[in-house]
């Protein structure tokens, strides 16, 4: 049984804060984008490695690649040709760990 928690501050009520953060947990929201998360928490990959790793269709990579970008979870970088992704958000990442947690 869960203990009751009190929550000290209002955030709650901050429509800004609840916007931003409804927008995280929308871009999260897929098993591919997930599946990203967990194979990038380990550290800076490339496309190709992504895809590869995933099992999935390039193009479905690079649109929730795009995706994540866009909402600013990930970050990248262009080495030639070569893009490279990596997590820059770090609460993205932390919302991930606490799904990976047993009840």
């Amino acid at each position: 049984m869960m203990e009751e928690q009190t929550f000290e501050n209002n955030r709650w009520q901050d429509e800004e804060f609840l916007e931003e953060n409804a927008d995280l947990l929308k871009a999260l929201a897929h098993p591919s984008r997930l599946k990203i998360i967990g194979f990038l928490s380990s550290g800076k990959k490339c496309v190709k490695h992504i895809w590869e790793a995933l099992d999935l269709p390039q193009p479905n990579v690079s649109q929730h690649l795009s995706v994540l970008r866009n909402k600013g979870i990930l970050g990248y970088k262009r080495e030639g040709s070569i893009v490279c992704y990596y997590i820059k958000n770090k609460k993205a990442l932390e919302i991930y760990k606490l799904l990976l947690k047993e009840d």
